[in-house]
C-alpha cells in the first residue's frame, strides 16, 4: 500500500512527495482511512510509528474545504516538544495550502500566543494547562471545532492532566470527530475514551510491545559505576548519537556537567530548564552539535530525532510502558536502533518483567576490559560532605564575619542630673574611706569628667549657654 491509495487532497500528496513520505506505517494503514471518513478512533501504537501522520492527514485534508481565519481542529498533547513536533509535521505536510497552526503551551510568554489566536488560525496544538487559562481570559474559542485529537494521551493521564482534558472536552461541540492515540490503553483510558468518544473503531498495532527494529542489551553494574560505564560506551560509539535516560532531573543535570568536563558535546533536557533552553537542546542534537542529550522521561516526549543511535537507560524505567517510551526514540520509521539498559539489584522485579515484552528476551552484556568489581569509595564522616567539582562555583568559601564590635559603653559620657538633684556618692575605696579626687573643692563633689573639661584645679563646671542658667546657679551656691 501507498500513500496514493488514500482519497486525499492532491496539495496533500504533493506535501508527503516533498517530506519522503513513500509507503505508510502499520498505523497509518490502519487508521487515515478510518478518520477520512470522520469516525471517531482510538489507535494503540507505541512511539515512533507515524502516529502524528496518521491523525495529522485526515486533518489537514478535511480543513481544506470550509472557512477560514477560526479554529477547527483542537489537538491536545502533555509536552511542548510535543506541540512543536506536531506543529511541524502540520506545516510539512501542509505546505502549499493556507491552513495555519498555533502551539500553545506554558513556560513561554502568552503574547505570541494571543497574537496568533486573534489572527485567526484553523488548528491549535495545546498542553492543556495553557490552553485552560487562554480560554478563561476568552482569548480562545472552540466553538467551531470539528476535530479533536488526544495525543500521548497515557501520558497526559500520567501527568495529572485528566481534570483539564474533561473539562476541555465539555465545551467542544458535540457533534465533532474525535480520535485518541497512545502508547497504552488501560482501564483508566477505557473511562477517558468513554466520556470523550462516540463508538469508536479501535486500532491496535504492536500493543505493549517494543518496535522490531530496536535491539535490547542490560549491564549489571554497580551503582557507584554507572558513570564510568557509561563513558565506556560513548567513547566505544566514537560519533554516534545518544539519548541518556535517568529517573530525575537533578540526575539529569549532574550526569550532564560530568560528560561536559570529560569533553563531550552534551545537553540535557529536563523540567528545571526553560523552553529556549529546551529547544536549542533539541534543535542542537538534532543539527548534530550534541552527541549525547540527557533526559529525563516527561521532557524526552516529542523528541522526533530520526538519526539516534541508540538510547540508554542509566536508571531503570517504573513501568514496562516506561521503557517502550523511552526506546521508542530509537529504531525509528522502519531504522534499527539499540537499547542498552544499566542494571543494579534492586531492578531485578523490573528486569523479570521486561523478560515478558521483549520479542527476542533478554540479552547479558559487558563492556570488555571495564572492572566491575572496583569497590565503592570508602563512606565520608558523618558530617563532611563530598566536594562537587565544576557545579558552577569554586570550593566552598569562608563565610565573611564582620569583627567584633567594640564594646563603648564605659567611655560614653555620663548624663548630667539636673540642677539640684541628688548626685550619687563615688564609689568606696577598699577601706571604706571616702575617696575625693585630687584638688577637689569640699563644698561638691566633681566628677573627672567635669574637671577635665574646666582646666582649673578646682573643677570648675562646664560652660553653659543662657544667662538665665548661670545666673540660678550663682545664687544657689550663695544659698
Amino acid at each position: 500500500m501507498t500513500f496514493a491509495s488514500f482519497r486525499l487532497d492532491p496539495r496533500l500528496r504533493r506535501g508527503l512527495e516533498r517530506a519522503h513520505y513513500v509507503e505508510p506505517t502499520p498505523i497509518q494503514q490502519a487508521a487515515i482511512p478510518l478518520a477520512l471518513e470522520g469516525r471517531d478512533l482510538v489507535g494503540t501504537a507505541q512511539t515512533g510509528t507515524g502516529k502524528t501522520a496518521a491523525f495529522v492527514l485526515p486533518i489537514l485534508n478535511r480543513l481544506l474545504s470550509g472557512p477560514r481565519r477560526r479554529t477547527r481542529a483542537l489537538i491536545l498533547t502533555p509536552t511542548r516538544e510535543l506541540a512543536e513536533q506536531i506543529h511541524d509535521v502540520c506545516v510539512q505536510l501542509g505546505e502549499g495550502t493556507d491552513l495555519r497552526s498555533a502551539t500553545i503551551y506554558g513556560g513561554v510568554g502568552q503574547g505570541s500566543q494571543v497574537t496568533a489566536l486573534r489572527a485567526g488560525t484553523e488548528i491549535i496544538i495545546a498542553c492543556p494547562g495553557r490552553l485552560l487559562d487562554l480560554m478563561d481570559q476568552r482569548y480562545v474559542d472552540l466553538r467551531s471545532v470539528e476535530v479533536a485529537v488526544l495525543d500521548e494521551a497515557d501520558r497526559m493521564l500520567d501527568m495529572g492532566f485528566l481534570p483539564s482534558v474533561l473539562k476541555i472536552i465539555r465545551v467542544l461541540p458535540k457533534n465533532r470527530q474525535t480520535m485518541l492515540f497512545s502508547a497504552t490503553f488501560d482501564t483508566q483510558m477505557e473511562r477517558l475514551a468513554a466520556q470523550a468518544l462516540h463508538e469508536p473503531k479501535r486500532v491496535a498495532v504492536g500493543m505493549r510491545a517494543p518496535a522490531e527494529t530496536v535491539s535490547h542489551a542490560l549491564y549489571e553494574v554497580p551503582q557507584h559505576l554507572k558513570t564510568e560505564l557509561l563513558v565506556a560506551l560513548l567513547n566505544a560509539a566514537e560519533k554516534d548519537t545518544a539519548l541518556v535516560f535517568t529517573r530525575t532531573k537533578h540526575r539529569a543535570k549532574r550526569l550532564a556537567a560530568q560528560l561536559q568536563r570529560l569533553g563531550f558535546s552534551v545537553n540535557s533536557l529536563h523540567g528545571n530548564r526553560s523552553q529556549n533552553q529546551r529547544q536549542e537542546a533539541l534543535d542542537g542534537f538534532r543539527r548534530g552539535k550534541y552527541q549525547v542529550l540527557v533526559a529525563t522521561d516527561v521532557a524526552a516526549r516529542g523528541i522526533d530525532v530520526e538519526e539516534i543511535s541508540f538510547v540508554i537507560n542509566f536508571d531503570m524505567p517504573d513501568t514496562e510502558d516506561s521503557y517502550i517510551h523511552r526506546i521508542g526514540r530509537t529504531g525509528r520509521a522502519e531504522k534499527s536502533g539499540r537499547a542498552l539498559t544499566f542494571v543494579t539489584r534492586e531492578d531485578d522485579a523490573m528486569v523479570h518483567r521486561l523478560g515478558h515484552i521483549l520479542p527476542g528476551g533478554l540479552r547479558w552484556e559487558k563492556v570488555e576490559g571495564f572492572d566491575y568489581t572496583r569497590p565503592a569509595p570508602p563512606p565520608l564522616p558523618q558530617g563532611a560532605r563530598h566536594f562537587r567539582p565544576g557545579r558552577g562555583r569554586g570550593p566552598p568559601r569562608r563565610q565573611h564575619r564582620p569583627p567584633p564590635r567594640r564594646d563603648t559603653r564605659s567611655a560614653a559620657p555620663q548624663p548630667r542630673p539636673a540642677s539640684g538633684s541628688h548626685r550619687p556618692p563615688t564609689p568606696s575605696a577598699p577601706g571604706g574611706s571616702h575617696q575625693r579626687p585630687a584638688g577637689q573643692g569640699q563644698g561638691r563633689s566633681a566628677s573627672p569628667h567635669r574637671a577635665a573639661h574646666s582646666g582649673a584645679p578646682g573643677g570648675g563646671r562646664r560652660r553653659r549657654r543662657g544667662g538665665a542658667q548661670r545666673q540660678g546657679r550663682s545664687s544657689h551656691r550663695q544659698g
